[in-house]
């Protein structure tokens, strides 16, 4: 998501938001960018990570809803949903190719909550 006024021409780290909380993107804030924009912060993948992966929440989509990331309609599999705005979630898979993504990266302190 992006800044409300960003100049497309011309962004910065501050103009991409986070899509499930609204926050903008910092140097201690890493995101996953997605599919046409969309993002999920570090804090808020560590949360999807640790309902989804941790604690098996099974809440599946509607047969409308899309995940932000992929933005495919009716995946069977559990989604997590934003906490600010429950329109907004994000598929397991999204989940974990996220996490992949900032588990591997060196430059960033992000690892896979675990149990307990």
């Amino acid at each position: 998501m992006h800044r409300e006024g960003a100049d497309p021409d011309s962004m910065v780290m501050e103009d991409i938001l986070c899509d499930f909380c609204g926050q903008p993107w910092t140097e201690d804030r890493p995101m996953v960018e997605g599919h046409q924009g969309a993002c999920i912060c570090g804090n808020c993948l560590t949360i999807a990570w640790t309902e989804l992966m941790v604690h098996k929440l099974n809440d599946p989509p509607g047969a409308d809803e899309a995940c932000c990331m992929c933005r495919e309609t009716g995946r069977p599999e559990p989604h997590w949903r934003s906490p600010l705005d429950p329109t907004k979630l994000v598929c397991r898979r999204c989940v974990k190719q996220a996490a992949g993504v900032l588990h591997k990266d060196k430059d960033i302190a992000w690892t896979k909550p675990s149990p307990g």
